[in-house]
């Protein structure tokens, strides 16, 4: 099985490139994708970008819940984003325990970001169809954060430019972290 990579590695901090062919290759590295991301437990995965799997292509997926089916987007594009009221991320964050973003390619640390609770998306599907469509709430969150892994940008990065705070988790407990 494929795995996730960490943060120091190079492929997280570079711009991906577009996919050109929705090919047998691209759709096993969708279904290896779903595979990890399936099984990651603690914390659970609501969201995959292939540079977090090591591979420089804009593809992710999403799976908001473990109940729900895996979205593919190949090329994405957001085309527009709406803000009416916090994202489901940064609402009613008070302390660490309220809804944290984080991020499987970094490993225990959080921290609330600023999210459009609304994004129009261009994408294409893994069969080839081009879409567009409207996403709200978490999933609006989770698509915003996964194009910041296709344009090489961590959401560590985000809360810096924020000011917000991150936090470090160990055993259940959360520190903030100084930077």
């Amino acid at each position: 099985m494929i795995k996730i990579v960490t943060v120091p590695n190079s492929v997280l901090n570079s711009p991906a490139q577009p996919v050109t062919k929705i090919d047998d290759k691209i759709k096993n590295l969708v279904y290896d994708m779903e595979e990890v991301l399936i099984a990651q437990i603690d914390p659970q995965g609501v969201g995959l970008a292939a540079p977090q799997v090591g591979i420089s292509l804009q593809i992710f997926l999403i799976k908001p819940e473990r109940n729900q089916e895996t979205e593919v987007f190949i090329n994405p594009k957001i085309l527009e984003v709406k803000t009416q009221n916090p994202s489901p991320t940064t609402q009613n964050v008070k302390s660490p325990k309220d809804k944290l973003e984080g991020c499987l390619s970094i490993p225990r640390i959080w921290g609330p970001v600023k999210r459009a609770n609304k994004v129009k998306l261009q994408y294409q599907t893994l069969a080839g169809e081009t879409k567009t469509q409207w996403f709200t709430g978490l999933k609006a969150a989770i698509i915003q954060h996964e194009m910041d892994h296709l344009n090489g940008i961590l959401f560590t990065q985000k809360a810096l430019e924020q000011k917000t705070p991150l936090y470090e988790e160990e055993n259940g407990e959360f520190t903030k972290v100084n930077y």
